[in-house]
């Protein structure tokens, strides 16, 4: 399925870019097996539906990691603790075997990634692909998880353009 065009008359780019800052969003590392397996991160993530259980992320049909993720049957999403920084800018950076360089993982169910240490992880069956625009919407159904893997109780965060550790007040 793709999704209809959008209008001429949007926002530019640039205003959508400044106006989507201000979201905040929890930052996952979403990986996938293959020839190379690879992971990649991402702010993308959301619940979709409870009945059945559904989550999404969208991934740019240019990036690196598309083609493992195109043909993967399974994928895992990490979610990153506060102190984790590092992880994401492992797994965003380019041009570098990014499962290597970050080396704390195990293989999982069908060959995915399973990153160590991480908030919370969800092992998930990819049940749907779906063009929108410049990038594909992954629909996945979540077959297991685990939570605290690590130390962590608390959530990496993107907003404004950069990480952010959430101020719980205490």
């Amino acid at each position: 399925m793709t999704l209809q065009a959008v209008p001429a008359d949007t926002v530019d780019a640039e205003l959508f870019r400044q106006l989507l800052r201000r979201h905040a969003a929890a930052v996952v590392v979403i990986t996938a097996p293959g020839e190379p397996a690879t992971g990649f991160t991402a702010t993308s993530f959301t619940s979709v539906s409870l009945d059945p259980p559904l989550v999404s992320f969208c991934l740019a049909k240019s990036a690196s990691a598309w083609p493992a993720v195109a043909a993967a049957d399974t994928v895992a999403v990490h979610v990153l603790g506060q102190e984790q920084e590092h992880v994401a800018r492992t797994f965003s950076t380019r041009g570098i075997d990014r499962l290597a360089e970050h080396g704390a993982w195990q293989p999982g169910p069908g060959g995915v990634p399973l990153l160590d240490g991480v908030l919370a992880r969800l092992v998930c069956r990819v049940v749907d692909r779906v063009e929108a625009g410049d990038h594909t919407i992954v629909l996945a159904s979540p077959l297991s998880g685990e939570h605290g893997l690590g130390e962590a109780s608390t959530p990496l965060v993107y907003h404004s353009g950069r990480y952010v550790a959430l101020d719980h007040g205490e």
